[in-house]
């Protein structure tokens, strides 16, 4: 009887290293979707958080009643840090006048300017219910506050703009998943193809299911995590090479985020990849000697 020549035992031989980089390339793409969502996020939190809020006082306010509201802004916790400015009357007065001149007082007209207090808020609490909430608050806390302005408008854009990002991010991020799996699953079926015959003998000399898909499993846990592995390493990369192109990056990184999602990387690896892998390992237990041919 002819040996087996070492070119057909390596056909015979399941394919892993195959298995994993292309496990890896669909996580990678599952990734830069990811990140893509992250940094349009981090974009628009910028945005959202560099849109003022104006507070107006009353005409004859103390000065310990303004610094009462000033310290409130300051320690608030939906107050950014850092934003909180006094703009008093003669100051706004004094802008004018440098922008326009000396004429729009020119009539001799009393100072139409109030004192204001301007701050920004964080992202998360730039929302028309919590904006009109902070009004509500400050003018019922403080009797001494004329009014809370800020710009509605570009808040409901903002937030309309914000759900229907959140929508097709949701419709994409599904879309490439049910993509992934299916992919991942004929790229390790693909794997196993050459261990069919193993499989079905070792069924039928007498070990249990559980028996012979425990190696199997095993090994899919571990080429799981290398896909993943590999994937966040490319994106690790691929992010440091995109803010030495583009340095305004760093502002927009969201570490947190980040972390989750490479997390999330690994995880969804391992879940497909242990997934793929028992339902191939069942479909060829499950199957007559006949058909494996």
């Amino acid at each position: 009887m002819a040996k087996p020549t070492a070119e057909a035992t390596q056909r015979r031989k399941p394919n892993y290293v195959y298995s994993i980089v292309s496990v890896a390339l669909v996580l990678f793409l599952i990734g830069f979707f990811g990140l893509l969502v992250l940094h349009a996020r981090q974009l628009l939190n910028t945005f959202k958080e560099r849109i003022s809020v104006m507070v107006e006082l009353q005409d004859s306010v103390a000065t310990a009643q303004m610094d009462s509201l000033g310290a409130y802004l300051r320690d608030s916790r939906f107050v950014k840090k850092g934003t909180v400015q006094f703009v008093s009357r003669e100051e706004a007065a004094q802008l004018m006048r440098e922008d326009f001149g000396d004429d729009f007082l020119k009539l001799g007209l009393p100072n139409p300017f109030y004192d204001v207090f301007l701050f920004n808020l964080k992202a998360e609490y730039m929302e028309a219910d919590s904006l009109i909430q902070l009004r509500t608050q400050l003018r019922a806390q403080y009797p001494f506050v004329g009014d809370v302005f800020y710009q509605e408008n570009v808040v409901d854009s903002v937030a309309g703009n914000m759900r229907r990002l959140a929508y097709v991010a949701l419709a994409l991020g599904i879309f490439l998943i049910l993509v992934a799996i299916a992919l991942i699953y004929n790229t390790v079926r693909l794997a196993l193809y050459a261990n069919r015959f193993l499989i079905k003998n070792m069924e039928l000399v007498g070990a249990s299911w559980e028996f012979i898909s425990r190696p199997y499993l095993v090994r899919a846990v571990v080429h799981g995590a290398l896909s993943g592995a590999l994937a966040v390493v490319a994106l690790v990369l691929l992010l440091l090479w995109a803010r030495t192109r583009l340095p305004d990056l760093r502002a927009l990184q969201d570490l947190a985020g980040f972390s989750t999602l490479f997390a999330g990387l690994l995880i969804l690896g391992i879940l497909i990849n242990t997934g793929s892998t028992y339902l191939v390992v069942r479909k060829y237990l499950q199957m007559r000697v006949d058909d494996l041919y």
